[in-house]
């Protein structure tokens, strides 16, 4: 989601046009595609024009927080610590204001060196193009590893 001079979201005309929320699967597969795209390399700025002053996240098992200062905290502390993170993002649902997808990580973490993989699920709610509620819900663990439930 590239910004234009004037600091706005700024799209191909075939693209999501600002302002507007996706209403058609097909305009919220290339959104979806545009977040994937942003996380690499690490585009902050861009992703952060992909949220509403008052974003509220539900992030993992985080505490829920409100705002784009918090949510920049977390995506610094988040490619700070994830180098060479590769994301897969795959479109799952538009329902109204809602979109649904699935996604796979891999990266290596700075603070061991392990090799990471993840994958979980999100929900955005939009506002006016952009996302006003993000809810993810995953699981990481070392790559290769049994699963870190170990349930079965």
């Amino acid at each position: 989601m590239p910004m234009s001079q004037s600091g706005e979201l700024s799209t191909p005309q075939s693209e999501l046009a600002v302002g507007r929320n996706p209403r058609m699967p097909e305009e919220a597969r290339a959104f979806v595609a545009r977040v994937e795209a942003l996380f690499m390399p690490w585009d902050i700025p861009g992703l952060l024009a992909g949220f509403t002053e008052d974003c509220v996240v539900r992030f993992g098992d985080m505490p829920e927080f409100r705002g784009k200062a918090a949510l920049e905290a977390l995506f610094r502390g988040r490619s700070e610590r994830q180098k060479d993170y590769r994301l897969r993002k795959e479109f799952r649902t538009l329902m109204g204001d809602t979109i649904a997808n699935y996604w796979e990580g891999d990266w290596q973490d700075r603070l061991t060196g392990a090799a990471m993989h993840g994958r979980g699920v999100e929900i955005w709610v939009m506002r006016d193009g952009r996302i006003a509620v993000w809810e993810a819900a995953f699981n990481a663990n070392i790559a290769g590893q049994p699963s870190a439930m170990k349930l079965l």
